[in-house]
């Protein structure tokens, strides 16, 4: 036996004979894996106790524990679920998970808490991954079905933050932390530069190579934003569209579900088949004539009526 080798039989005797034998030691080595997780060197020292009840060994457990949460409280930690970036994830995630499930409606404003997470969520690379999950299930989707010869399959496609991005607007919105700001996006839209949703643009050829024919349905109105939409479109590769539906003075002061609803009901009214329905807003999903199959894309930023 070497030097070393017996150097440790020596250690293992002595902390054997100091735990003491039978119940004292098996209680003493569960102890000692319990407080190991709060004072690492209290394993040195309940080496050095004799056997303890196990009253005595869990009044000595409370003990640690109260002693380790002072010590925290003291030191000004802050909740273990929130960041370094000052913000919950687990309740901004399953507030943004309770927005995309229209479990959460009429909401004016992102939650404060929230809006670091939002702006993370959104330019971060997790909102591209979860549209382009959304659009794979689409074009999934639209492998299974042909269009019909007679030229009246029809999609629905949202505009805004559906085909053409908002987010660099929103950006300096704190990504829907401000309250809407209706003549500030109106200046926004009249640029007419907002870039494509490349995702939703790839889609949107597929569907136009396919035969189907595609309605463009955006609450934005008519009078005051045609043309600007339309270039805008245009410019960011969104052409060959059958039709681009605006809202008209009838219109003006109702819900966005009541309608983009009147407006499908009037295709199919036209003989067209609405085969599927695409929009970041459950107000552009819901009511009549929704189609056969509706694909909600994510935006956690803003909520329409």
């Amino acid at each position: 036996m070497t030097l070393n080798e017996g150097s440790k039989v020596a250690k293992k005797k002595v902390r054997k004979e100091k735990c003491g034998d039978g119940e004292g030691l098996k209680y003493n080595s569960n102890l000692l894996a319990k407080v190991k997780k709060y004072r690492p060197h209290l394993v040195r020292v309940l080496c050095l106790l004799p056997p303890l009840s196990m009253v005595a060994i869990w009044e000595l457990l409370l003990l640690v524990l109260a002693n380790h949460l002072l010590r925290a409280s003291e030191a000004g930690a802050r909740p273990c679920l929130r960041s370094a970036m000052g913000f919950d994830p687990s309740y901004c995630l399953s507030w943004r998970v309770a927005v995309e499930a229209n479990n959460v409606r009429a909401w004016r404003t992102v939650p404060a808490q929230c809006v670091r997470y939002i702006e993370e969520y959104m330019v971060g690379g997790q909102y591209c991954r979860d549209l382009d999950t959304v659009v794979d299930q689409i074009l999934a989707y639209l492998n299974g079905i042909t269009a019909a010869a007679d030229g009246l399959d029809a999609w629905i496609l949202d505009v805004d933050d559906t085909c053409l991005s908002n987010t660099l607007y929103y950006k300096d919105k704190h990504f829907g932390g401000d309250p809407f700001d209706r003549m500030a996006f109106k200046s926004w839209a009249l640029r007419g530069t907002s870039p494509a949703i490349l995702a939703v643009l790839h889609l949107y050829r597929k569907l136009i190579e396919r035969g189907f024919k595609v309605f463009l349905i955006t609450g934005r109105d008519e009078e005051v934003f045609c043309s600007s939409t339309t270039q805008n479109l245009h410019a960011q590769g969104f052409t060959g569209y059958e039709r681009l539906i605006m809202r008209s003075a009838e219109f003006r002061g109702a819900g966005a579900t009541a309608f983009k609803s009147e407006r499908r009901k009037q295709l199919v009214a036209e003989g067209f088949r609405i085969r599927g329905n695409v929009g970041d807003q459950w107000s552009d999903l819901l009511g009549d004539c929704a189609g056969d199959r509706i694909f909600k894309i994510p935006n956690p930023m803003y909520f329409v009526p």
